[in-house]
């Protein structure tokens, strides 16, 4: 509705007014820290991704920061209280409380070439709910890197263990053990040969992947730890991709996974690796009795033992119906040509009589001393001649 000629309008000095209460009442953002991006505000998301120009955390992160994403990075080690504002020793953070970051829930460090990470790498974060350190060559773990984590219930540690070695398994087995809220553990990809005991016994695991390992199979002590009391879920378990050795130490795994099929989703995809007889067989597939070991093979690993199943009986089964038959069509075939079998025999007998008798007769002829050549006469000898008169 156009205003009327000759009244001025009324809601012009309105909005400015309006504005500047707005702007006093408003709390001005946090600055986005250099070298990062931030997504929605701080509050929602902070993607640092900045090469290896970053070499430690970025100090200057929002304090109302939620989740904080640093990819590509160099950050090599993670010293203690790197996410609380602390100088390279965490002296820093130590005497200001130790607590720049309150609110962030979910920090992601892949591929950030991270080799080491020392103790209390992560003071200063007690909303923390979420971890992810996959993808970076990790070599050292202190045993109290996860210390002050209360609420972390997710850890990926995929394709991060590789090159540590025993000790570092050794290590992440005493960092593992503080963190009883932790509901989601990735181990994928890390050549481990055995589970770490304490992921097993975390008491609300609610998911472990150790895919892609070097596991040659779960012993029961490892099968009875994922059990567990007083009501709370089992955890499922991923092992697809795993160098199964389908021995007689598999048994308790075989049973184990047929009792609780739904606690591993990847069920069907566990393959043996070992013994030839059975490589690349589905594990569940198999009968116990099929999972045998040789004389002297403690470890239960059935590396050269080589099994006789029901296809392989059946095999010998069919040869040998076949190499029967075979000989029964032979027999019916001499049988039905029985007369002509004995003609030729007799031809046969005859022809070697005949061959017989005249090797016979040139012997005789050549014994007959009536038929000895004359001896010759020597030469100078002297020879009645007819003409001699004599």
């Amino acid at each position: 509705m156009a205003p009327r000629a000759g009244r001025p309008e009324q809601r012009g000095p309105l909005l400015p007014a309006l504005l500047l209460v707005a702007a006093a009442l408003s709390r001005p953002a946090a600055p986005c820290p250099f070298q990062c991006y931030c997504f929605g505000g701080p509050k929602l998301l902070l993607r640092c991704a900045s090469g290896a120009e970053l070499r430690q955390p970025p100090r200057d992160v929002p304090p109302d920061a939620r989740n904080l994403t640093i990819v590509g990075a160099n950050l090599t080690v993670l010293r203690a209280a790197a996410f609380a504002g602390g100088d390279a020793d965490g002296e820093e953070a130590a005497a200001a409380g130790g607590v720049r970051l309150p609110l962030l829930s979910a920090l992601r460090l892949t591929h950030n070439n991270i080799e080491v990470v020392e103790d209390g790498a992560f003071d200063g974060l007690p909303s923390l709910a979420a971890l992810d350190l996959s993808h970076n060559p990790l070599r050292a773990l202190g045993g109290g890197a996860f210390r002050g984590l209360p609420a972390l219930r997710s850890l990926q540690l995929n394709h991060a263990l590789a090159r540590g070695g025993p000790a570092l398994l050794a290590a992440l087995d005493a960092a593992l053990a503080p963190l009883d809220e932790l509901r989601f553990l990735g181990l994928a990809g890390n050549a481990l040969s055995r589970l770490p005991p304490a992921a097993l016994r975390r008491p609300r695991l609610e998911q472990l992947d150790a895919r892609l390992n070097a596991l040659a199979g779960l012993g029961p002590d490892e099968l009875r730890a994922l059990e567990r009391d007083g009501g709370l879920p089992a955890p499922r378990l991923l092992l697809a991709d795993n160098p199964l050795r389908c021995g007689c130490a598999a048994r308790p795994l075989l049973a184990w996974l047929r009792n609780a099929t739904e606690r591993v989703p990847d069920a069907r995809r566990l393959r043996c690796a070992g013994p030839r007889a059975l490589h690349d067989r589905p594990l569940l597939d198999l009968d116990e009795a099929r999972l045998r070991c040789a004389d002297g093979d403690a470890e239960g690993r059935g590396e050269e033992v080589e099994v006789a199943g029901p296809e392989l009986e059946a095999s010998y089964v069919f040869f040998g119906l076949v190499l029967a038959l075979i000989g029964l069509i032979f027999l019916m075939v001499l049988y039905l040509n029985r007369r002509g079998i004995q003609r030729w025999m007799r031809n046969l007998r005859e022809a070697c009589r005949d061959q017989m008798e005249g090797y016979h007769y040139r012997y005789e002829q050549d014994a007959d001393p009536r038929r000895a050549p004359a001896p010759a006469v020597p030469a100078g000898s002297s020879a009645t001649s007819p003409g001699s008169g004599l």
